[in-house]
């Protein structure tokens, strides 16, 4: 491929960046800007035009998958010998050539977890060495290492972070964690850098040849280096000045893990002769979403540091901001205009969901699930693959054989869950902790919702819904955290959770985390190619109390009025449907029967209040049963993909006579009208004869 073929097809800030060959380079690149086809362009360009030895070029990504794209591009553009390496592959690489000069020892073990190590030394200490606490210290250790913090200085470091366990506490663990690898002959990961720099500072020879070898240097992702990372790039560069950084520093949002964009924002103050070139062209969105995006990061003190993106997509529908009454309603709405989208021929793959922590899945696997919607989980288990909610539901079925049937079952969970170490306290830390405590909080919620009688049926209940999230598929809903979303994008995101206390966190308490929490919302918007749907619930729970409110990063976008130019604000009940459609609720439903408010989501389905008299036809019931049994062993899914009991007992009382009224009843959605409304129709023709 020849030079101009390479440059051709560029935009003009992307032909910019491809054609500085020479000195220090900074891009500042918006989402969806095109910053790697920028940087993989302007490397082939520097080795066509003989101005850089690919051989002696090095690209220095974040992950195996940037990586592994970069060389993918490279090739594409005939270019080969280029190094493109995660910080970790590069450093492991020199590290691993140069041992023998610096050791007459065979090179240590690499660690491929710090777990049994880090429990070990909690055990020591007197702290309990559950699995949410090895993680969390672990992720202190790392945050420590990266940031150059031991046992001495932990107390007296600049850079503040909340512990998992007391500062006094946690520098005892760390020096015995140091001393335990010692005693093993073993390294983690972040001793490879640190080691490496520690090589490169003492050693002169080995500095030069490693400077030798690699001549052109390129960050990816500048906004995530730590600071160890910085020190090895310092060392790698010595007094020349041939680096390309590419960052956004909107996009900041792993700074628990020692990730500093100040780095990226002082470039040009450690880089006095340095070239910024900003990418503002967004391909990926389209203008009613880079406005939302725009209007939401330039709200903040992150806005001085920000690129305004322009959108080159034509036109589309305006982001929607939405309010339910509550969690179940906000997920039973999202899973059917998932199913409407699916119906009108977007494929699921095509579509995400995403929340700010993971104690947010339980509502939509469950949604999905019974709508028939393939689904898969990225970054994390599904909710009941976790490993506390596996244990939970262990001990809950245990307790269930012995338990008072005079208690209620709310008060019998929170009794086997105070076993297992939980309280209805919030813990006031981060990670891992944090997360177990809301997985198990999640599950308190369900029991206070539930219609069950005793705790077996409870457990029963739980085990629908576990059965229900059946297995992930190639092609199906991608369900994640808006941290596992980085980097990601689909043509239609359904954000869930907009509100206070979720985005941002009820525990982001401080100026610079609100910041980094309006960066994750951003983050979240700027995933959206086409549709974008941002949602919120005023409960937890059907009649709970409406403590919520709308997230304080779009407070004046959910206020402003409905135009199609600009962000659309909507309400919604239980389903939200189109403006035309949706009604306005006025609480909690009521009992047909009775008249008493329906405040749970079986009662809710069904129609009435589970202690009155039902009125369906048994023999009916049965047929809808043996009609559903067939359909889920013609598909290979669980009984309960194709409609739950709660949704047959629904049909088999109210007996909808066609498709209005069939899709009134909850758990009914586009895609099972599709799939079911025929038979269930005829079943219920035929026993109205």
């Amino acid at each position: 491929m020849s030079v101009e073929e390479v440059l051709a097809g560029l935009d003009a800030e992307q032909r910019a960046v491809a054609e500085i060959l020479e000195g220090p380079v900074m891009v500042l690149a918006g989402a969806g800007t095109g910053k790697t086809r920028a940087i993989t362009h302007r490397i082939a360009h520097g080795v066509l035009a003989g101005a850089h030895d690919p051989h002696r070029t090095l690209a220095v990504t974040f992950t195996n998958r940037a990586a592994g794209e970069l060389r993918g591009r490279l090739r594409s553009l005939g270019v080969e010998g280029v190094q493109a390496r995660t910080f970790h592959a590069a450093a492991l690489r020199q590290l691993r050539y140069f041992w023998p000069r610096i050791s007459d020892r065979a090179f240590p073990s690499l660690m491929s977890s710090k777990a049994s190590v880090v429990a070990g030394v909690l055990s020591a200490h007197g702290v309990s060495p559950d699995t949410s606490m090895v993680r969390d210290v672990s992720a202190d250790i790392e945050w420590a290492r990266v940031n150059f913090i031991d046992q001495h200085t932990i107390g007296t470091a600049s850079i503040t972070r909340q512990l998992s366990v007391e500062p006094e506490v946690f520098a005892r663990v760390l020096a015995d964690f140091e001393q335990a690898k010692a005693d093993r002959g073993v390294i983690d990961f972040e001793d490879v850098m640190i080691l490496l720099v520690g090589m490169l500072s003492t050693d002169d020879s080995i500095a030069r040849e490693v400077r030798k070898a690699y001549r052109w240097l390129t960050v990816d992702e500048f906004q995530d280096v730590n600071p160890v990372q910085h020190a090895l790039l310092k060392l790698w560069l010595g007094d020349r000045d041939d680096l390309c950084v590419v960052g956004d520093p909107s996009q900041t949002i792993y700074s628990f893990t020692g990730a500093r964009s100040d780095f990226l924002i002082d470039f040009p103050r450690d880089f006095p002769t340095a070239t910024t070139v900003r990418l503002v062209r967004c391909y990926r969105c389209t203008p009613q979403i880079v406005s939302l995006a725009n209007g939401v990061i330039h709200a903040g003190v992150s806005a001085r540091h920000a690129v305004t993106l322009r959108s080159e997509r034509a036109a589309g529908s305006a982001p929607r901001i939405e309010a339910f009454d509550d969690d179940a309603a906000e997920a039973a709405a999202v899973a059917e205009k998932i199913g409407a989208l699916i119906a009108a021929g977007v494929r699921p793959r095509d579509i995400a969901v995403l929340y700010r922590i993971n104690a947010q899945q339980v509502e939509i696997e469950s949604a999905l699930a019974n709508s028939g919607i393939p689904m898969t989980v990225r970054g994390s288990e599904r909710f009941f693959e976790r490993p506390e909610v596996r244990e939970a539901l262990t001990r809950l079925r245990g307790a269930a054989r012995s338990a008072d049937a005079s208690r209620s079952v709310p008060d019998l969970v929170v009794d086997v869950f105070s076993a297992m170490g939980w309280s209805t306290q919030q813990p006031s830390t981060t990670g891992a902790v944090r997360e177990r405590w809301e997985s198990l909080a999640a599950l308190v919620e369900l029991a206070r919702e539930s219609d069950a009688g005793d705790l077996a049926e409870f457990v029963e209940q739980l085990d629908e819904r576990a059965s229900a999230s059946f297995a992930p598929v190639a092609d199906g809903v991608t369900l994640a955290s808006i941290h596992a979303a980085k980097g990601l994008e689909w043509t239609s995101v359904f954000v869930i959770g907009c509100s206070d206390g979720l985005i941002p966190l009820q525990h982001a308490d401080t100026p610079e985390s609100v910041e980094e929490e309006r960066r994750l919302l951003y983050v979240a918007i700027t995933r959206a190619e086409r549709d974008l749907t941002l949602s919120w619930a005023r409960s937890r729970q059907p009649g709970g109390r409406t403590h919520r409110s709308v997230s304080r990063f779009l407070t004046s976008f959910a206020q402003a009025p409905a135009d199609e130019s600009a962000v659309r604000a909507g309400s919604g009940g239980r389903s939200g449907g189109s403006s035309s459609q949706r009604r306005k609720r006025r609480g909690p439903a009521s009992c047909r029967t009775c008249g008493k408010a329906l405040v749970t989501a079986g009662e809710r389905t069904i129609g009435r209040c589970r202690n009155c008299p039902s009125t369906f036809d048994e023999d009916f019931f049965e047929r809808l049963r043996e009609w559903r049994k067939s359909q889920a062993a013609t598909q290979g899914v669980p009984a309960y993909v194709v409609f739950t009991d709660a949704t047959l007992i629904a049909i088999a009382e109210q007996l909808p006579s066609d498709i209005d009224s069939l899709s009134s009843i909850p758990g009914v959605g586009p895609a099972k009208l599709e799939a079911y409304a025929t038979d269930v129709l005829a079943m219920v023709a035929e026993t109205r004869l």
